[in-house]
């Protein structure tokens, strides 16, 4: 990103669905790669078309649980965020402790514009929004090494961390927060 581009935050539309998409499979497939897991096909498949059904999900009028955050560079989908329904990971993580707390997910940054603040943004974004609503915690999770190592620096301590959730010498990790005492 350079000093004439100009980085906005805004709500998903219909006609940002083709883009959102190409977005997915973009930086899902290089956050396999980048975990060492590129060779799990069918897995990266999955978590694109889990990804799509939440998009479309998020646009159905008939169902309001489902909130996305666009990042846009000169009008180009470079991220998103969202926040639902707790998931089924972080039921299974905390044994139900936080299935009544919204969660943070689907952040997703295009691998050319990732470290440049835009995932920073989006939670910025997200975190106004949810203040607004009056929402006080929310929580979130990751499996992947990298997105970790960035939760811990910013969330702190996660609260609950298992062991071998994926398979032998996995960490999933699960976060709760309060968005009065987040700032980024």
């Amino acid at each position: 990103m350079n000093k004439d581009d100009k980085l906005t935050i805004g709500n998903l539309t219909q006609a940002d669905t083709l883009s959102v998409n190409q977005l997915f499979e973009a930086s899902i497939t290089d956050a396999f790669e980048k975990e060492g897991l590129g060779h799990f096909q069918d897995d990266i498949q999955q978590e694109i078309e889990n990804k799509k059904r939440l998009v479309e999900r998020a646009l159905d009028p008939t169902t309001m649980d489902t909130y996305f955050l666009l990042a846009k560079i000169n009008e180009v989908v470079v991220g998103t965020i969202s926040y639902r329904p707790c998931g089924e990971d972080i039921r299974i993580c905390t044994e139900n402790e936080l299935d009544d707390v919204g969660e943070l997910g689907s952040l997703y940054v295009l691998p050319s514009y990732q470290s440049q603040g835009v995932g920073s943004s989006l939670i910025k974004g997200m975190l106004a929004s949810l203040k607004k609503q009056g929402v006080d915690r929310f929580c979130l999770d990751s499996g992947y090494k990298r997105a970790q190592e960035r939760w811990l620096r910013k969330f702190g301590e996660p609260y609950k961390t298992v062991e071998d959730y994926w398979g032998p010498g996995s960490i999933h990790m699960v976060w709760l927060c309060n968005t009065m005492s987040n700032t980024f």
